[in-house]
């Protein structure tokens, strides 16, 4: 199943609507906690060189909005909080002159933001594969919705269009894209 373009505008702006704007931790996605889970999956992602100036970088290929012109993925397993788990690190790239080439030769002059899954434990969120979303900046820190709300937890939970929606739609029922290795 694809997301309709109606779907992937709205994905691209992460905008959230109804009762996804709740204040406090019953909130799916940019609460104290998510920022902060966020925080240490950034640091292990870092320590396992999978961002940050280590980083080991995918194949470059054309990508599809709302992720950007430009991408590479890379998995891998890495350990938060005690839990290791699966991950998929999806670097976005785009601007003017982007193209696969000159990204792939000068990866951070065209790199707008790493979106990320990480497989957490058993039970954080069973109706979506245990996935936990973040989209982070090229620095680290956590983009933001229109809203303000970071992007970091079960992003759009719940929601008819955002990262879980059209997620969802992935072959194999894995949330995943590009294989499904991860399928039950």
């Amino acid at each position: 199943m694809k997301c309709s373009t109606k779907t992937l505008l709205t994905i691209a702006c992460f905008t959230v609507l109804g009762g996804s704007a709740q204040a406090g931790e019953d909130q799916p996605f940019g609460g104290p906690d998510s920022i902060q889970y966020s925080n240490t999956l950034w640091q292990s992602l870092e320590q396992a060189n999978l961002i940050g100036a280590n980083a080991t970088l995918g194949k470059h290929y054309q990508g599809v909005h709302p992720h950007g012109a430009v991408l590479d993925t890379i998995e891998g397993r890495v350990s938060v909080d005690g839990h290791q788990g699966h991950v998929i690190v999806k670097r976005n790239y785009g601007g003017e002159g982007v193209s696969v080439e000159n990204a792939a030769n000068a990866p951070d002059k065209y790199l707008g933001a790493i979106t990320v899954m990480f497989k957490r434990e058993p039970g954080y969120d069973p109706e979506n594969g245990d996935w936990f979303w973040a989209k982070y900046l090229p620095n680290g820190e956590l983009d933001k919705n229109p809203m303000g709300m970071q992007l970091a937890g079960r992003v759009a939970k719940g929601e008819s269009q955002g990262c879980i929606a059209c997620h969802s739609g992935a072959p194999g029922k894995d949330m995943v894209f590009l294989h499904d290795r991860l399928a039950k």
